[in-house]
Order: structure tokens, then C-alpha cells, then sequence
């Protein structure tokens, strides 16, 4: 079973959909996450984001592991814990214009696909029910008025000790989401097929739930954020 759960940031994707796989007891894939470690690889290895064949490469070597870790997961590069450097707010520029590139979807698609054949998915990202699993079993589209989406990131930014004013989150947001629906590869947009779920004013429970009436899936209760 693959179930897709898209979205643009802030929305409360990430959050639902380890939570869903959680209790599913399947994998959950944050694509997001690939593509902000594969932007720091590039940087660190000096690959200009222009070299499509290059990033393919690298792409294809990327030795990407997800670790359970509480309430949340740790991404693995190798040995090393690149969890909190891939959360800036600079990565998740660049995380969008890397995605951006032919060959760097092309690989990490084959990636994904790869992680989907293994078994029991709940695959996060922005093209997961459009492009990597167009035949899913169940396709979402979680998004939210970005008032709220700013806020919940603005509130995670200040939890993980940031100082940045609300209005500069707003804008880097409305900066990602123009990147993310005016690329011409993958752009971010619901599947024709997909369930959209405004979570604007929800709890995290209150997602699930209808994330569990419109499927038929049984998932246990969660706790509210």
C-alpha cells in the first residue's frame, strides 16, 4: 500500500504523514528531506546547480538513511547527523531550486521508487502523487491560508532557537511557494485524483481523522499538538 501526502510548507504534511505511517506501522519517506540533503551535498562538494549530469551522479550516491527518533526522525548522511543543518531557512531555498533540475528529479525518483517497492509507504513531498507514485492507493493534498501556514513555521523556527520576525517567515514562504508552483518540472499541484484537505484551524487529530474517513484506513488516535 502507498499512500501520497503533498503539500507546499507549512502545511502540516510532514507531521501527518510520519504520524499516519507511525500507526500504520509502514515506512514514511520525507522527499523533502532527500532534497535538502542532496542540496548540501552539492554545496559541500562545490557542484554547481546548473551541472544536470553532475548532481545526477550524485544524487544516485547520496548514502541517505531515516532513523526513528522520538517523536520525529533523524536523517543520516553516512554516519553523520545532518538533521538540524538541513532545516535552515537557506537549505530550504535550496532544496527548491535543486528540485528544480531534470536530472535531479529524474534520480531522485528512481530513489523514491526504489524505497516504494520495498513494501508499505507513506510518501511526503510535492509531486509524490503526480509524478514518483502517479498510482497510489491513496492520494492527499494537505495545504493551509498562508497566515497559518507562516505561523506554524514561525513558531518551529523560534523552538529551535531562531530570531526572525513572523513577516520575514511569511515572505521566505510565499518566495518557496512561487519557486515550487512555477517550475516547469513537478511543479507543486494537487493530483487530479488527490483529496485536498485545508488544514487551516485544525489539530493534528482532526487531519488524521479525515485522512481515515475519506481512505476506510483504521489509525489509533493521536494526541494534539
Amino acid at each position: 500500500m502507498i499512500i501520497t501526502i503533498d503539500g507546499p510548507s507549512g502545511s502540516g504534511k510532514s507531521t501527518v504523514s510520519r504520524l499516519v505511517a507511525e500507526r500504520l506501522g509502514i515506512q514514511y519517506l520525507d522527499t523533502g528531506a532527500m532534497y535538502r540533503a542532496a542540496a548540501l551535498q552539492a554545496v559541500r562538494k562545490g557542484i554547481d546547480f546548473s551541472n544536470g549530469p553532475e548532481l545526477f551522479k550524485m544524487c544516485l550516491k547520496l548514502d541517505l538513511h531515516f532513523m526513528p527518533n522520538g517523536n520525529s526522525q533523524r536523517i543520516l548522511l553516512g554516519n553523520e547527523d545532518i538533521t538540524s543543518e538541513i532545516r535552515s531557512p537557506e537549505m530550504d531555498m535550496l532544496a527548491s531550486k535543486i528540485s528544480a533540475v531534470k536530472e535531479v528529479r529524474e534520480a531522485m525518483t528512481t530513489l523514491q521508487r526504489k524505497i516504494g517497492m520495498t513494501g508499505g509507504l507513506v510518501a511526503e513531498g510535492r509531486d509524490m502523487g503526480t509524478v514518483v507514485f502517479p498510482d497510489a492507493d491513496y492520494k492527499f493534498f494537505v495545504t493551509a491560508s498562508i497566515p497559518e501556514r507562516a505561523q506554524r513555521r514561525y513558531q518551529e523556527r523560534l523552538s529551535r532557537g531562531e530570531s526572525i520576525s513572523r513577516d520575514k517567515v511569511e515572505e521566505e514562504l510565499k518566495k518557496r511557494d512561487e519557486q515550487d508552483m512555477g517550475r516547469s518540472i513537478a511543479p507543486l499541484r494537487p493530483a487530479a485524483d488527490a483529496d485536498i484537505i485545508d488544514t487551516t484551524g485544525m489539530g493534528i487529530e482532526q487531519v488524521i481523522e479525515t485522512i481515515v474517513k475519506k481512505s476506510g484506513l483504521f489509525i489509533k488516535a493521536v494526541p494534539m499538538l
